[in-house]
């Protein structure tokens, strides 16, 4: 088949028929690293990780499983075994310091704080000041109400209604 009278007119009908098309996006992505998994929109037709870290760990991870991969042949192991080999003799050949004398007398470090948190705090000490040994009497006429009519010392609080109580002596520490 020849081509047409008017080749122009064909070409302005086509284009009339055609719809315009739209600049088009490539669709959401997973990121291909394994544990990322994010969603994204890639910039690029073939961008396969969401971002800069997970191209780098891609990459990483590549590296990694190359050196596995080359490892499992012959010549790797070949190539390993002589690292090893020639690490095991750098290491027996190292010079060792011979262990020498000191003359000098032992050095004591001291801490200045090594006691002080078993202490108890200065609030706690003042309880345990005011808690010193007392008289028997003291101990056996707390609980003895004043007698009608006797005066009280000085400073000492009224004692209203107090009665004997026998259990006092019984739960009080004998003194050694």
């Amino acid at each position: 088949m020849g081509p047409f009278e008017s080749p122009t007119a064909q070409l302005e009908n086509q284009e009339a028929s055609r719809r315009k098309q739209l600049a088009r996006r490539p669709r959401m992505r997973r990121c291909l690293l394994k544990g990322c998994e994010q969603r994204f929109h890639p910039r690029q037709a073939r961008q396969r990780y969401c971002s800069e870290r997970c191209q780098e760990g891609a990459r990483k991870w590549s590296r990694w499983k190359a050196q596995q991969r080359y490892r499992e042949t012959a010549a790797g192991q070949q190539k390993r075994n002589g690292q090893s080999r020639r690490y095991r003799e750098r290491v027996k050949s190292r010079i060792r310091p011979e262990s020498e004398e000191v003359n000098d007398p032992a050095r004591v470090i001291t801490t200045e704080h090594f006691f002080r948190s078993l202490l108890r705090p200065a609030r706690l000490l003042r309880g345990v000041c005011a808690c010193t040994a007392k008289p028997l009497t003291t101990l056996l006429l707390t609980s003895v109400p004043a007698r009608a009519g006797a005066r009280p010392r000085a400073g000492a609080a009224l004692e209203t209604g107090a009665r004997f109580n026998p259990e006092i002596l019984i739960r009080q520490p004998s003194s050694p």
